[in-house]
């Protein structure tokens, strides 16, 4: 519309231009060389534009041949450039198609229209890459290194070809030096993050996590409770030889994080050794009030040494008014009440623990309780012992498929900062006898590796024999894996009903087969209760 409007503006002018000399008319002479030519005002305008036009023209065709070379050395380099981009396209095309051999003839291509074009040796690498051709992959990086523009992305390319042959040492200096050029690229500083932890040093893991959380590549939150996290690994490396730094460091943890349940147990720990029993127990019932967990009620129940059972009983039945009797503080309630000798109170505390599926802690607890009233070889203890084969497993530190009793700072297959977490384990069961119950237990959080701790592993859906009638029941143990590749979790394997499946075997066999018959032969080890963890603000009470 602008345009119409201006040129009917311009048509008005010439319009009004042509009128005006219309009505002055007038006569232009030119005197040249002895002549003289005369002719109208009008005319002479007309033969001066079609002159300004045919001039025109004429330096248009000279500057033409002029710059014609330039003009086709630019056109045959632009051809060639787009054939390149071309090339670079279809080559990044058969690089995620997976094919190889288009993806080299495309790169070659590429590198050949292209030159040194960034994304023309990125093709390149990462053709050979898919090839399986290592050597060739590192020289293409090896020359984006040389280039400042694409240093970065070179330093990217050889850190993973170290990783991948294994050279940490290697990949370490890589992720160092880009994480030097670039701060904020985040695969340099989570692989400086990963050498630290894995080196323990606990100093220069905490720097990297404020600088990354400084620059913005980390929430605060998360910046937080990693900080907390190597703070309670620095204590803990400390505990016993330094405990005044140990002290001051577990501290600064939980004042980062009062639900870190390590470093409420470390602090706890270390403030008895002070004498400091009420700090201890305030901070105890702080993560307790987080989130009840086995070594916290262990820890508040055993605060002060030489408390009588009923003081350790009144503990906690503290724990368990503070979390609303949690199945967690009704099994501290249980083993504080059954080394009171309170059997009646002990029942009273599982009872609610056992009315649909009683996980192998709450079995083996009344398997004990049975065991102690009514002897070693009572059918009901068997029973209990049978049923703990069978039962679901309780809460492990669990972090990329792999479960462990104890907690850890990393993950042992990733490497993962603060990957541990207390989660229930994925039961995996095979073979005709994994029905029923098992698959009542629905979704678990995440997918674990267990270990049977006997002398034989147990096969896929059966229960191993034990080599003896009823061996002592314990805990499971978790292999750690050793030949993982980092950052990849480890496959869910089947490994039989659950830990204490080896130990059992025997007892569910004579349960199944004489369900009232008389006891066994031979002597029964008692059977290992769990350790319960408590605490709470109760104050003990001396014994009487």
């Amino acid at each position: 519309m602008w345009r119409a409007l201006a040129f009917l503006a311009l048509l008005a002018v010439a319009a009004y231009g042509a009128t005006w000399i219309a009505d002055h008319p007038g006569t232009v002479t030119i005197v040249w060389n002895g002549y003289e030519v005369a002719t109208s005002l009008a005319f002479g305008l007309i033969a001066v534009l079609i002159a300004a036009i045919i001039l025109g023209f004429v330096w248009a065709i000279v500057r033409g041949f002029i710059t014609l070379p330039e003009t086709l050395v630019r056109g045959s380099r632009d051809r060639r450039r787009a054939k390149g981009f071309s090339a670079l396209s279809r080559g990044m095309v058969a690089v995620g198609s997976g094919d190889p051999l288009a993806a080299r003839r495309h790169a070659n291509d590429a590198e050949r229209l292209l030159g040194a074009e960034p994304l023309a040796l990125l093709l390149k690498a990462q053709a050979a890459q898919i090839s399986g051709d290592r050597e060739a992959a590192e020289h293409a990086f090896q020359r984006m290194v040389n280039d400042p523009e694409t240093r970065v992305l070179g330093l990217r390319g050889l850190f993973v070809e170290a990783r991948r042959r294994e050279d940490d040492v290697s990949a370490r200096a890589y992720a160092a030096e880009a994480a030097r050029l670039a701060p904020s690229v985040t695969w340099a500083n989570e692989a400086v993050l990963e050498a630290q932890c894995a080196d323990g040093d606990w100093s220069g893991a905490t720097e990297t996590v404020e600088r990354r959380a400084s620059i913005g590549l980390i929430e605060k939150g998360t910046a937080r409770r990693q900080r907390a996290v190597l703070l309670t690994a620095a204590a803990q490396e400390r505990e016993a030889g330094e405990p005044e730094a140990a002290t001051e460091r577990v501290l600064k943890a939980i004042k980062l994080a009062p639900d870190l349940v390590p470093a409420a147990v470390l602090a706890a720990r270390l403030m008895v050794r002070r004498g400091d029993l009420r700090k201890a127990a305030k901070i105890i019932e702080t993560a307790w009030r987080a989130g009840p967990h086995p070594d916290l009620a262990k820890t508040y129940v055993g605060l002060r040494t030489g408390d009588s059972v009923r003081d350790r009983m009144a503990r906690a039945e503290t724990l368990a008014k503070i979390s609303s009797w949690h199945p967690e503080a009704r099994l501290a309630m249980a083993q504080a009440a059954y080394e009171a000798r309170e059997f009646g109170k002990a029942r009273e505390a599982l009872a609610p623990l056992l009315a649909d599926r009683p996980t192998v802690r709450a079995c083996l607890a009344m398997a004990r309780l049975e065991e102690t009233e009514h002897g070693a070889g009572s059918g009901r203890a068997r029973e209990w012992l049978a049923r703990a084969a069978h039962a679901p497993r309780d809460p492990l530190w669990i972090a990329d498929g792999v479960a462990s009793e104890t907690w850890a700072p990393v993950s042992p297959v990733s490497g993962r900062l603060d990957a541990f977490a207390w989660k229930t384990p994925t039961e995996v069961l095979a073979g005709p006898n994994a029905t029923g119950a098992d698959d009542e237990a629905g979704p678990a959080s995440e997918p674990a590796q267990l270990a049977p701790s006997g002398p034989a592993p147990a096969q896929p859906g059966t229960i191993a024999a034990a080599p003896a009638p009823t061996p002592e029941v314990k805990a499971p143990t978790v292999p750690v894996p050793t030949d993982s590749k980092a950052g990849e979790a480890e496959p869910v394997k089947p490994n039989g009903v659950a830990p204490v499946a080896a130990g059992m075997a025997q007892a569910a066999a004579d349960v199944s087969e004489t369900p009232a018959g008389p006891p066994a032969s031979g002597t029964t080890s008692p059977v290992v209760f769990p350790p319960i963890r408590t605490g709470d603000d109760a104050k003990p009470r001396r014994a009487g």
